[in-house]
């Protein structure tokens, strides 16, 4: 078994109005809700997750949608771009989308000899399509508009914007494996090679630049994927010994957690795969119902008429 850092997990965000974060990410995205539950720590607000298919570790983009918690702002400390892998040929398919849709996006650039299309979703959260230079063999979920040729196939990437990346590097490297691939400007990037997917890293340099706000259209977590609870309590005793701080496991249904603020103040996750989203639910099912925690089930008659319905 893989004892190693596998990537990325999922990514968690922030958003305003839940309609309408469910139906950018399942119709014009076309993701799949893969989960939907609730906030551990407000139950009545929503936890949505969206992925692949089967709710593959590396595809799971997750949202708490607080209805007027406000705009947030982009800046350093925090994780500040998504990139997701999208096929060969596939952008132009996407601006398309993206004007049919009117979704403010770039045009296409390349970055690291790969291209891709900047966009923002309907919060302001920034986001992009990249086709990677050496592909990418996820097959994506496909819906009535997006099929295999034009679906993404899960995260490429996540960039982290920083006043000094030294610390946050360090912890890439010496605690999780990745290794410095290469630099362009003010960006480097980091890579993994225990998984050929969602295993890249950019840390944006800027020394000058302010913190940003935690709300609406921002970032709020970036979780790293390990095989098992085993490995993840390995990985606790490293960071520990690298004198940061780090939370006890935590069950989070799905998976098993683990947090610490890494130096450069984005607040990292190590989370397992085990035992899945198919815990509670068939795969046909997934995401069709709400799912609780189990302590707050004797609550759900109330919890039901607290959170907003989604059409």
């Amino acid at each position: 078994m893989n004892e190693n850092i596998l990537g990325l997990h999922h990514i968690t965000a922030i958003a305003g109005d839940a309609q309408r974060n469910y139906n950018f990410y399942t119709k014009v995205l076309g993701l799949r809700m893969v989960k939907k539950t609730v906030n551990f720590d407000d139950p009545g607000t929503y936890h949505f997750y969206y992925g692949d298919e089967h709710g593959t570790p590396g595809t799971i983009l997750t949202f708490f949608p607080w209805q007027n918690i406000g705009q947030g702002r982009n800046g350093v400390g925090m994780a500040t771009e998504i990139g997701y892998a999208v096929p060969q040929g596939s952008l132009e398919f996407w601006k398309d989308r993206f004007r049919k849709y009117n979704v403010p996006f770039q045009e296409i650039n390349e970055r690291f000899d790969d291209q891709y299309l900047s966009f923002t979703d309907p919060d302001g959260l920034q986001l992009s399509l990249i086709v990677p230079q050496n592909g990418d063999v996820r097959i994506g979920w496909e819906t009535d508009e997006l099929k295999k040729d034009t679906a993404t196939q899960g995260f490429h990437s996540t960039t982290l914007t920083l006043k000094d990346i030294d610390p946050t590097a360090k912890v890439l490297t010496d605690i999780f494996g990745y290794k410095l691939e290469a630099q362009e400007g003010n960006r480097y990037r980091f890579t993994t090679d225990a998984m050929a997917t969602a295993n890249v890293i950019d840390l944006l340099a800027e020394p000058n630049g302010q913190r940003g706000h935690n709300a609406a259209g921002t970032n709020h977590h970036v979780a790293f994927r390990v095989a098992n609870d085993t490995i993840q309590m390995a990985f606790r005793e490293k960071i520990l010994s690298k004198g940061l701080q780090i939370t006890p496991k935590i069950d989070r249904d799905y998976f098993f957690s683990l947090y610490f603020r890494e130096p450069g103040g984005v607040l990292f996750e190590i989370a397992t795969d085990n035992p899945g989203f198919t815990v509670d639910e068939p795969l046909d099912k997934l995401g069709t119902s709400l799912r609780l925690p189990k302590q707050y089930e004797p609550a759900r008659a109330e919890i039901e008429k607290i959170l907003p319905s989604l059409k």
